[in-house]
């Protein structure tokens, strides 16, 4: 009989494993505590049971874990780390440190489906949506390996479109916020324009921040590097941002990737001020991160600091993100396993 990984059961299934081994419910809690709280990574850690339940539970069921096959770390400090999963495929995520923050840059998808022309993860295609476990795995695995420092923001913001995958992202949040402790103020969950799914995020996950890469101020530029935009244009898009609930001094951020002669005139910035009026807004620019075989080029500094000042002149918050990581392929963009491994026979 193969055994269940624990991580992949829900409260009640726990619950219910416990029962069929004549244990109180109250013990489906501690190893919760356990696995979320405390990281235990195996059945035998976990020393609150007695050695006989942890023989009793381990003939069933084990703790799984994703397993660490690549790390590489950028010369600003910047690192990325290559996990496989049980199937043996590989995702990435991305730690940046920036003062007393360290953010973890967390992937929802192997793979992504929206075909972002900029993108290089949107050339992997889609290859399947991540697991709640596997989310919350990565933000488990980077902090044991960066142990004592803590992990002090979560952005959804590596490989997939985490409001595809919005039922897992979900679970993963209620665990991330619920179990670890992290503050849903210091989560962001970013979208390419999934409109209908924006609102229900804001129901299944109260509290936590809204990033839209946006990328482009008109639906001709838009529909042309984010097929996504030909299904929910931008006034579809706008309106569910605009119904999406703000606490007080909250904004949404909009990342905006500056491409050379695309999106990057005056004029796109005067098109985006419109875009943005009445809402409480910050942009991101993020001038375009190169890779082998990339269509696009960064734009000049200059252009990047003109694009900025007209929006400021307008009253909207706006930073230029400088992107972290770009020597090891970790920057905004840049995510892509080579080759993704298959299922293991």
């Amino acid at each position: 009989m193969s055994r269940t990984n624990l991580k992949a059961l829900s409260d009640e299934a726990l619950v219910d494993l416990m029962a069929e081994l004549g244990e109180p419910a109250f013990r489906a809690r501690q190893l919760v505590h356990w696995m979320y709280e405390r990281a235990a990574v195996s059945v035998e850690e976990i020393t609150e049971f007695s050695k006989e339940l942890r023989k009793k539970l381990s003939r069933r069921a084990y703790i799984g874990a994703i397993e660490l096959s690549g790390r590489v770390s950028s010369e600003d400090g910047t690192e990325k780390f290559l996990y496989t999963l049980k199937d043996g495929l590989s995702v990435e995520c991305v730690l940046i440190p920036d003062n007393d923050r360290m953010t973890l840059c967390v992937s929802s998808q192997v793979g992504c489906a929206m075909g972002c022309r900029f993108c290089k993860t949107g050339s992997m295609g889609f290859l399947r949506n991540l697991e709640a476990y596997e989310m919350v795995d990565q933000l488990l695995a980077v902090s044991g390996l960066m142990a004592p420092r803590q992990i002090t923001n979560i952005v959804f913001m590596g490989m997939g479109e985490p409001l595809k995958n919005l039922e897992e992202l979900s679970e993963a949040l209620r665990k991330i916020t619920g179990l670890i402790g992290m503050s849903p103020r210091r989560i962001t969950v970013s979208t390419c324009g999934i409109a209908p799914e924006i609102h229900r995020l804001s129901q299944k996950a109260p509290g936590v921040n809204l990033a839209v890469s946006l990328n482009a101020s008109s639906d001709r530029v838009r529909d042309s590097i984010m097929p996504v935009n030909r299904r929910y244009p931008l006034e579809e898009l706008m309106q569910a941002c605009r119904s999406f609930p703000l606490q007080k001094g909250r904004r949404i951020t909009f990342e905006y990737v500056l491409l050379e002669g695309v999106n990057d005139s005056i004029a796109d910035a005067h098109k985006l001020v419109g875009l943005l009026s009445g809402l409480s807004a910050k942009v991101n620019l993020i001038p375009f991160n190169p890779y082998e075989g990339a269509e696009f080029d960064p734009p000049s500094e200059e252009t990047v600091l003109a694009f900025q000042d007209y929006l400021v002149e307008a009253g909207i918050k706006t930073f230029i993100r400088k992107s972290k990581g770009g020597d090891a392929m970790a920057a905004c963009g840049q995510l892509w396993c080579r080759e993704p491994a298959r299922d293991k026979d």
